[in-house]
This record gives structure tokens, C-alpha cells and sequence, in this order.
């Protein structure tokens, strides 16, 4: 793996440097879509072994049980994402 120039700027990797990266996802339910918006932290030395990539949600989802906060962590961007949409999918956005 080459290393972005971005992460030389952490002298120590307990500092947690993060590049922060955007995406819109709209979820289709009953009631109408829900926009989450994604932000996945991209570690210059992660602290979970080789999980590099960490997505979560704007809001969470099932508030009226267990209110659960979407997320992913993988290797690689793509993983992350996509564990993050899996688990948006696994309740509805119920409102504030």
C-alpha cells in the first residue's frame, strides 16, 4: 500500500489522523425516502489492525426501540461503505 502524502502529517498514531470522506445515500421506505448522509474516516494508521476505513450514518435508525447508529469498518473504502448501507437497511428512520 503507498501512503498518501495527507498522512505523514501525523507525528504520532495515537493522534488518529483522519481524511474524512462524503456520501448521500437515500433509503427507500413505506412512508416515503430518508436521506443518510455517510462520512467515512479514512486512518493514516488505524488503530483497529488492518481496518483502515470507518463509515456512519448523520442519524440513526429504529429511535421508537433500540435506536441503532448505522456503521462499517473494513479495509478498504468500498468495504466500509458498503457494511454502513447494509446496515441502514436493517431498520426504518422512524423520525426525531
Amino acid at each position: 500500500m503507498v501512503m498518501a502524502d495527507w498522512t505523514y502529517a501525523q507525528t504520532e498514531p495515537a493522534e488518529q489522523l483522519a481524511q474524512i470522506h462524503y456520501y448521500s445515500y437515500l433509503k427507500q421506505q413505506s412512508n416515503g425516502p430518508v436521506e443518510f448522509v455517510i462520512a467515512v474516516k479514512e486512518y493514516a494508521t488505524p488503530a483497529s489492525g488492518d481496518m483502515q476505513f470507518f463509515a456512519q450514518t448523520d442519524k440513526e435508525t429504529n429511535q421508537k426501540a433500540t435506536p441503532f447508529r448505522p456503521f462499517g469498518w473494513h479495509r478498504t473504502m468500498l468495504g466500509a461503505l458498503a457494511a454502513c448501507i447494509d446496515n441502514i437497511k436493517r431498520f426504518d428512520y422512524e423520525g426525531d
